[in-house]
């Protein structure tokens, strides 16, 4: 049996924590929290979350270790893409690489920009 991507995506969601955009907001409000956009660089410069970190998904394992506001693990993260799947897959990459606050935002970006 073959696996595909919606049945990784599935199961990601599983093993992660997804918020609304009501408790995204919140987390907005919090200071210290880092916001990361896992799109391609073409979707990012279309409209992004303000205050968004850019790493595209296929990059995110190389590059995460770069950024020093994750050089706590422990940091608030909240991780979006267009509409919730490769920001699921990100943050599970993240709680495997030892982030302990990850949170993925549910419906993306597209969530986002609908909600104005």
């Amino acid at each position: 049996m073959s696996v595909t991507a919606q049945m990784l995506v599935q199961a990601a969601k599983q093993e992660i924590r997804e918020v609304d955009l009501e408790s995204a907001g919140e987390l907005l409000q919090a200071a210290n929290t880092l916001i990361l956009d896992v799109r391609e660089p073409e979707e990012f410069q279309r409209g992004a979350i303000p205050g968004a970190i850019n790493i595209p998904r296929g990059l995110l394992e190389l590059r995460i270790g770069s950024l020093p506001q994750l050089q706590d693990p422990s940091t608030a993260t909240l991780v979006y893409c267009q509409s919730g799947g490769r920001s699921a897959l990100a943050a599970q990459t993240l709680q495997r690489m030892g982030y302990t606050n990850v949170v993925s935002l549910a419906g993306g970006y597209a969530a986002w920009e609908a909600a104005g």
